[in-house]
């Protein structure tokens, strides 16, 4: 019996069983072209969605050790930063006195620092439990950003462009578990100082979740962080709270976002004059617009001017007082 004969199919069988083998990872590679590209959705199967943008999942950001680097890392290095470029003065604080559970609050928009400035200045039943509407399509681009928005700023992603049912599911959800909301109604940041219309969205929710809107002022923001620009100056910033709002059987969702723009406008007349002189522009519809003049570009950079209320160090005290 010749024993050359019995080993040899049984070599070329180990030999072809290698040879395949170590075909396979090439073959994989090649088919599904990974890591160049995700692998190709198989014929008739509906491609899925992506995670990013408005649908990314920030649920693992309100979970409690999320909750708490991001509670470490507002009261430390966020109110530093904070402190450090804006000179900070809150006022009316005291018109939230009687508010007890979740509360929209509503601002004008001019720059990235909004959103800090805003976290530090909530009074305390407000600030570690508060979730910021942020544009899907600016933080939540990349997977590197979605994370450092859902745990450092507490953000959740709203499309600007268009309405998905994510985004409008997801803070309704939230205000009636007992989470607050941070938002933006102009839906982007100006970009002469002026404002831009409200949207009609903060109207929505506050009436599907039953919630007041607390209207608020922030002055002096531009002067720190513009856009367009990507390196922060030192200013003074005022933040001017407003008195609760409520949506009313009487209102519709276009009264209601006409009524909070008014009432943002009053605030910044505030800042500029003093509460009695702004109420009774207020009453004689005088208010004066956030949207500023309809007049060239450069003229409306002119009429702003300094609107800013000077900080109380800076203010003339009349004898004796001095």
């Amino acid at each position: 019996m010749d024993l050359n004969n019995l080993k040899r199919p049984a070599i070329k069988h180990l030999h072809m069983s290698t040879k395949k083998l170590s075909r396979l990872p090439r073959q994989a590679m090649i088919k599904t072209q990974f890591p160049v590209r995700s692998a190709p959705t198989p014929a008739g199967i509906a491609p899925l969605q992506t995670k990013l943008r408005a649908n990314y999942d920030t649920e693992w950001a309100r979970k409690m050790p999320a909750r708490i680097v991001r509670r470490l890392a507002l009261e430390t290095l966020g109110r530093g930063v904070a402190n450090y470029y804006a000179d900070q003065e809150i006022y009316n604080t005291d018109r939230l006195t009687d508010l007890d559970g979740p509360v929209i609050f509503a601002a004008n928009h001019h720059s990235h620092a909004d959103t800090l400035l805003m976290k530090v200045a909530l009074p305390a039943p407000w600030r570690h439990k508060v979730f910021i509407a942020a544009a899907g399509d600016y933080f939540f681009n990349n997977h590197s950003s979605a994370i450092v928005s859902a745990l450092f700023i507490g953000a959740i992603p709203i499309e600007r462009e268009s309405i998905s049912r994510k985004s409008i599911e997801q803070p309704i959800g939230l205000l009636r578990k007992g989470w607050s909301m941070v938002i933006f109604p102009e839906g982007g940041r100006g970009t002469d100082g002026w404002g831009r219309d409200f949207k009609a969205g903060v109207a929505f929710l506050a009436k599907q979740a039953n919630v007041p809107v607390v209207p608020i002022h922030i002055e002096g923001t531009s002067a720190i962080l513009p856009k367009g620009k990507n390196w922060p100056s030192r200013s003074h910033v005022t933040i001017n709270f407003g008195s609760p709002m409520w949506f009313g059987d009487e209102d519709s969702n276009k009264s209601f976002t006409e009524r909070l723009e008014h009432e943002v406008a009053v605030l910044a007349d505030e800042d500029t004059t003093d509460w009695w002189s702004a109420r009774l522009r207020s009453h004689a519809g005088n208010t004066p617009s956030l949207h500023g003049p309809d007049i060239s570009a450069w003229r409306r950079r002119w009429a702003r001017g300094d609107r800013r209320r000077k900080p109380a160090s800076q203010v003339e005290k009349p004898w004796p007082f001095v």
